[in-house]
C-alpha cells in the first residue's frame, strides 16, 4: 500500500508542475532574482582567536538585516523555513566561500533534516550539523546523526546544559556549545560531562573578557561571542542561483 501511496503522490506532484505555465514560473523567477537573501554570520575562534569557522543564523528578507524572532517560540515549520532559507543563501547560491572563507560553517538544523526527511546538502567539507535545541532526541533522532556522520558531516550540540537528550548525543558529537553565562551555576562538571567523548567545546555568548578568561581556564577550545565579533548580515542578492540545494 505505501508504494501505491507514493506514486499516486508522485503523479498528483507531477500534474501540479505540469500545470504550472511559463509565465509563472518565469514571474516567480524574477520574483527570486528581485528578493533580498539575507544571512547572518558570526565567528568561531581558535584559543588564540584566530577564526575557525563561522556560525550562520536565519535573517528575513526585506527587513535590513534585522534579527529574527527568537527561535524558541517558533513552531517546527518556522524551524524548518528558517534552515531552508540559510541553506539556499548559502549553498544554493554561487561564490559560497564569499561567505565561508574555507572554514567551517554551523548551520542548525531542526529534526525533518535530522531523520532525512528534508534533504542536506552533499558538502561536509564544509557543513556542520548543529542540532536545533527544541528537538527531541529519539532512536530516529539518533539513527539519523548516525548516519550523517557516516557521510562525513561533524555534528554539534548547543546550549549543552545535560538534559537526557543531550547526554544520548554526546557519544555521536563532534562539538559540544555550552552558554558560558550558566557555568557559575553549571561550572565544571557540566564541562567535564561536555568533553568526555572527546567532543570540541565551544563557548557561547562571550560578552565580556571575564567570560573569556575563565572559559580558557576551563579547558574551553573555540569561542563564540559578541566580545570577539557581532554578527553581520551578508546580503546574497546578487550571487547567481544555483540548482536546488540537496
Amino acid at each position: 500500500m505505501t508504494g501505491d501511496k507514493d506514486a499516486l503522490a508522485a503523479q498528483l506532484a507531477a500534474a501540479v508542475d505540469d500545470a504550472i505555465s511559463d509565465s509563472a514560473r518565469h514571474d516567480w523567477a524574477q520574483h527570486l532574482a528581485r528578493e533580498r537573501v539575507l544571512v547572518g554570520r558570526q565567528g568561531i575562534f581558535s584559543p588564540r582567536l584566530r577564526p575557525f569557522a563561522y556560525q550562520l543564523s536565519f535573517r528575513p528578507p526585506g527587513t535590513a538585516g534585522a534579527a529574527a524572532p527568537h527561535h524558541a517560540t517558533w513552531t517546527e515549520l518556522q524551524h524548518e523555513r528558517a534552515t531552508a532559507h540559510v541553506l539556499r543563501a548559502t549553498f544554493g547560491r554561487a561564490d559560497l566561500e564569499q561567505v565561508a572563507h574555507g572554514r567551517w560553517m554551523f548551520v542548525r538544523f531542526p529534526r525533518a533534516y535530522l531523520v532525512g526527511d528534508l534533504p542536506v546538502p552533499a558538502r561536509p567539507d564544509r557543513l556542520v550539523i548543529e542540532i536545533a535545541d527544541n528537538v527531541e532526541v529519539d532512536a530516529e533522532v539518533i539513527a539519523g546523526v548516525r548516519r550523517l556522520r557516516e557521510r562525513g558531516f561533524r555534528v554539534a550540540i548547543p546550549g549543552f546544559v545535560s538534559r537526557p537528550g543531550q547526554r544520548r548525543l554526546l557519544p555521536h558529537t563532534d562539538f559540544v556549545k555550552i552558554d558560558v553565562r550558566d557555568l557559575d551555576v553549571e561550572g565544571r562538571p557540566v564541562v567535564e560531562l561536555a568533553r568526555s567523548y572527546g567532543a570540541l567545546l565551544v563557548a557561547e555568548y562571550i560578552e565580556h573578557p571575564w567570560m573569556l578568561h575563565q572559559s580558557r581556564d576551563l579547558g574551553f577550545d573555540l569561542f563564540q561571542g559578541n566580545l570577539l565579533e557581532p554578527s553581520a548580515t551578508l546580503d546574497r542578492s546578487a550571487a547567481r542561483l544555483l540548482r536546488p540545494v540537496g
